[in-house]
Protein backbone atom coordinates (compact mmCIF):
# COMPACT_ATOMS: atom_id res chain seq x y z
CA UNK A 1 0.00 0.00 0.00
CA UNK A 2 1.43 3.70 -1.12
CA UNK A 3 1.62 5.82 1.73
CA UNK A 4 -0.74 9.08 1.83
CA UNK A 5 1.01 12.19 0.09
CA UNK A 6 1.63 14.61 2.71
CA UNK A 7 0.63 18.20 1.91
CA UNK A 8 1.55 21.73 3.76
CA UNK A 9 -1.61 23.52 4.28
CA UNK A 10 -0.78 27.35 4.37
CA UNK A 11 -4.35 27.72 5.71
CA UNK A 12 -6.05 27.11 9.04
CA UNK A 13 -9.31 26.46 7.24
CA UNK A 14 -10.85 23.29 9.21
CA UNK A 15 -13.21 22.57 5.89
CA UNK A 16 -9.92 22.92 3.54
CA UNK A 17 -8.13 20.09 5.61
CA UNK A 18 -10.91 17.88 5.82
CA UNK A 19 -11.68 17.98 2.03
CA UNK A 20 -8.03 16.75 1.66
CA UNK A 21 -8.00 14.63 4.59
CA UNK A 22 -11.47 13.25 2.96
CA UNK A 23 -9.49 12.78 -0.60
CA UNK A 24 -6.74 10.71 0.82
CA UNK A 25 -3.74 13.21 2.15
CA UNK A 26 -1.93 13.69 4.95
CA UNK A 27 -2.56 17.03 6.30
CA UNK A 28 -0.71 19.40 8.22
CA UNK A 29 -1.65 23.08 8.98
CA UNK A 30 1.43 25.55 8.60
CA UNK A 31 -0.12 28.58 8.72
CA UNK A 32 1.94 31.75 8.12
CA UNK A 33 0.60 35.59 8.59
CA UNK A 34 1.09 37.46 5.11
CA UNK A 35 -0.31 40.99 3.88
CA UNK A 36 -3.68 39.94 2.26
CA UNK A 37 -3.73 43.46 0.91
CA UNK A 38 -5.08 43.69 -2.81
CA UNK A 39 -5.23 46.92 -5.31
CA UNK A 40 -8.75 47.87 -5.85
CA UNK A 41 -10.94 47.06 -8.48
CA UNK A 42 -9.07 43.23 -8.95
CA UNK A 43 -10.81 40.89 -10.21
CA UNK A 44 -12.52 37.58 -7.73
CA UNK A 45 -10.60 35.61 -10.18
CA UNK A 46 -7.20 37.24 -9.79
CA UNK A 47 -7.59 37.77 -6.19
CA UNK A 48 -7.89 34.23 -5.47
CA UNK A 49 -4.87 33.60 -7.44
CA UNK A 50 -3.02 36.42 -5.87
CA UNK A 51 -3.90 35.38 -2.01
CA UNK A 52 -3.45 31.81 -2.48
CA UNK A 53 -0.15 32.20 -3.64
CA UNK A 54 1.00 35.04 -0.84
CA UNK A 55 -0.37 32.22 1.86
CA UNK A 56 1.48 29.55 0.21
CA UNK A 57 4.57 31.71 -0.31
CA UNK A 58 4.73 32.87 3.22
CA UNK A 59 4.68 29.25 5.06
CA UNK A 60 8.47 27.76 5.18
CA UNK A 61 9.24 25.08 3.26
CA UNK A 62 11.31 22.33 3.35
CA UNK A 63 13.14 20.28 0.54
CA UNK A 64 10.30 17.65 -0.57
CA UNK A 65 7.39 19.23 1.39
CA UNK A 66 4.63 20.37 -0.96
CA UNK A 67 2.66 23.35 0.34
CA UNK A 68 -0.83 24.20 -0.89
CA UNK A 69 -2.59 26.87 -0.35
CA UNK A 70 -6.37 28.72 -0.78
CA UNK A 71 -8.23 30.99 -1.09
CA UNK A 72 -12.31 31.42 -1.68
CA UNK A 73 -14.34 34.55 -2.14
CA UNK A 74 -18.17 34.57 -3.00
CA UNK A 75 -18.43 37.64 -6.01
CA UNK A 76 -21.82 38.90 -6.80
CA UNK A 77 -22.26 41.31 -10.09
CA UNK A 78 -18.36 41.40 -9.88
CA UNK A 79 -18.18 42.20 -6.70
CA UNK A 80 -16.46 40.57 -4.20
CA UNK A 81 -18.19 39.75 -0.93
CA UNK A 82 -15.49 38.68 1.93
CA UNK A 83 -16.05 37.54 5.73
CA UNK A 84 -18.63 39.70 6.99
CA UNK A 85 -17.15 41.98 9.98
CA UNK A 86 -20.73 41.82 11.92
CA UNK A 87 -24.30 40.90 11.71
CA UNK A 88 -25.31 43.54 10.00
CA UNK A 89 -22.90 43.33 7.42
CA UNK A 90 -24.01 39.65 6.93
CA UNK A 91 -27.19 40.17 6.97
CA UNK A 92 -26.55 43.34 3.75
CA UNK A 93 -24.50 40.39 2.42
CA UNK A 94 -27.06 37.54 2.54
CA UNK A 95 -30.16 40.12 1.58
CA UNK A 96 -28.70 40.94 -1.55
CA UNK A 97 -27.82 36.92 -2.53
CA UNK A 98 -31.48 35.92 -1.81
CA UNK A 99 -33.38 34.99 -5.02
CA UNK A 100 -30.03 35.26 -7.29
CA UNK A 101 -27.13 33.43 -8.78
CA UNK A 102 -23.86 34.70 -7.64
CA UNK A 103 -19.99 33.15 -8.35
CA UNK A 104 -17.43 31.48 -5.72
CA UNK A 105 -13.78 31.62 -6.78
CA UNK A 106 -11.37 29.70 -4.98
CA UNK A 107 -7.53 29.94 -5.92
CA UNK A 108 -5.15 27.35 -5.43
CA UNK A 109 -1.40 27.73 -5.19
CA UNK A 110 0.58 24.26 -5.10
CA UNK A 111 4.74 25.04 -4.76
CA UNK A 112 7.10 21.90 -4.78
CA UNK A 113 10.62 21.45 -5.82
CA UNK A 114 10.13 21.25 -9.31
CA UNK A 115 8.02 24.77 -9.11
CA UNK A 116 4.66 26.42 -8.68
CA UNK A 117 1.51 26.02 -10.05
CA UNK A 118 -1.31 28.30 -9.28
CA UNK A 119 -4.98 28.13 -10.54
CA UNK A 120 -8.73 28.61 -9.87
CA UNK A 121 -12.07 27.14 -9.99
CA UNK A 122 -15.44 29.05 -10.31
CA UNK A 123 -19.03 27.56 -9.73
CA UNK A 124 -22.49 29.28 -9.82
CA UNK A 125 -24.77 29.41 -6.71
CA UNK A 126 -28.45 30.02 -6.92
CA UNK A 127 -29.96 31.57 -3.59
CA UNK A 128 -33.85 30.76 -2.82
CA UNK A 129 -35.78 34.17 -2.05
CA UNK A 130 -35.48 34.76 1.68
CA UNK A 131 -37.71 36.33 4.17
CA UNK A 132 -35.82 38.75 6.66
CA UNK A 133 -36.81 36.10 9.56
CA UNK A 134 -34.65 33.29 8.19
CA UNK A 135 -32.03 35.59 7.32
CA UNK A 136 -31.61 36.83 10.67
CA UNK A 137 -32.33 33.37 12.06
CA UNK A 138 -29.36 32.18 10.32
CA UNK A 139 -27.18 34.74 11.22
CA UNK A 140 -28.42 34.06 14.92
CA UNK A 141 -26.78 29.93 14.77
CA UNK A 142 -23.35 32.64 13.92
CA UNK A 143 -22.58 30.56 11.10
CA UNK A 144 -21.85 33.09 8.21
CA UNK A 145 -19.41 35.10 10.88
CA UNK A 146 -16.72 33.82 9.29
CA UNK A 147 -17.34 32.31 5.52
CA UNK A 148 -17.21 34.29 2.59
CA UNK A 149 -20.23 35.70 1.62
CA UNK A 150 -21.70 34.89 5.04
CA UNK A 151 -22.70 31.23 4.18
CA UNK A 152 -21.50 27.71 4.64
CA UNK A 153 -23.04 25.34 2.03
CA UNK A 154 -22.62 22.54 3.87
CA UNK A 155 -23.89 23.75 7.01
CA UNK A 156 -27.27 25.80 7.73
CA UNK A 157 -27.23 27.58 4.39
CA UNK A 158 -27.32 24.27 2.38
CA UNK A 159 -31.71 24.07 2.72
CA UNK A 160 -31.51 27.44 0.29
CA UNK A 161 -28.71 27.71 -1.71
CA UNK A 162 -27.80 25.09 -4.60
CA UNK A 163 -24.76 25.19 -6.67
CA UNK A 164 -26.22 25.02 -10.51
CA UNK A 165 -22.95 24.88 -12.03
CA UNK A 166 -19.34 23.59 -10.89
CA UNK A 167 -18.16 21.88 -7.87
CA UNK A 168 -19.57 22.00 -4.57
CA UNK A 169 -16.40 21.37 -3.21
CA UNK A 170 -15.07 25.17 -4.13
CA UNK A 171 -17.93 26.32 -2.95
CA UNK A 172 -16.93 24.83 0.60
CA UNK A 173 -13.38 26.65 0.04
CA UNK A 174 -11.51 23.88 -2.05
CA UNK A 175 -11.78 22.43 -5.47
CA UNK A 176 -11.02 18.89 -4.74
CA UNK A 177 -11.33 17.97 -8.33
CA UNK A 178 -9.65 19.93 -10.14
CA UNK A 179 -7.07 19.63 -7.51
CA UNK A 180 -6.41 16.46 -7.91
CA UNK A 181 -5.92 16.44 -11.35
CA UNK A 182 -3.24 18.96 -11.46
CA UNK A 183 -1.64 17.66 -8.46
CA UNK A 184 -1.11 14.15 -10.90
CA UNK A 185 -0.09 16.97 -13.53
CA UNK A 186 2.48 18.48 -11.33
CA UNK A 187 3.82 14.94 -9.58
CA UNK A 188 4.50 13.56 -13.35
CA UNK A 189 7.00 16.21 -13.75
CA UNK A 190 9.42 14.88 -10.72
Amino acid sequence: MRDKIKIVLASKSPRRKEILENAGYDVEIRQQDADETLEDGISPKMAVEKLAEIKSSAVKRAKGETVVGADTVVSVDGEILGKPKDENEAFLMLKRLSGREHEVFTGVCVITDSGKTVFSERSAVRFDILSDEEIFAYIKSGEPMDKAGAYAIQGLAGKFASVIYGSFYNVMGFPIEKFNKKFLEILKKY
